[in-house]
């Protein structure tokens, strides 16, 4: 197989691999939800912070670029780093990366407060 014919990753597993490259970009306080139970919209959330608009240009751009290397696109991107809260969509794994206020004020953990929890990166 050529890099863009790889084998399908499992949910689970993407979302947990889009963790760690948001970590590599230093996001703050990132969460895997499973939501495959409660929701038929997608398997996993990932959801972190970064503090500032470039960062969250950075982390996205890490997000992104690290994925595609594997042969994995999102299938949308919505808003920007200056709308303070970014989503790539990947089908089964979305992404929800905000600045903090944005992150506070949405409080998507709450809204999927009946998720489990898959990784926590303090």
């Amino acid at each position: 197989m050529t890099k863009k014919q790889q084998a399908p990753i499992a949910p689970h597993d993407l979302a947990r691999k889009v963790a760690l490259l948001a970590e590599d970009k230093k996001a703050a306080d990132i969460i895997v939800l499973d939501v495959s139970g409660l929701t038929t919209v997608a398997e996993a959330f990932v959801i972190c912070t970064g503090g500032s608009e470039p960062q969250l240009a950075a982390i996205i751009g890490n997000i992104v670029d690290g994925l595609e290397a594997e042969g994995i696109t999102p299938s949308h991107r919505h808003r920007s780093p200056t709308s303070h809260w970014i989503v790539l969509d990947y089908g089964s794994v979305i992404v929800h990366v905000f600045t903090p206020p944005e992150r506070a004020y949405y409080q998507l953990e709450q809204l999927w407060g009946a998720a489990k929890v898959l990784v926590r990166i303090q």
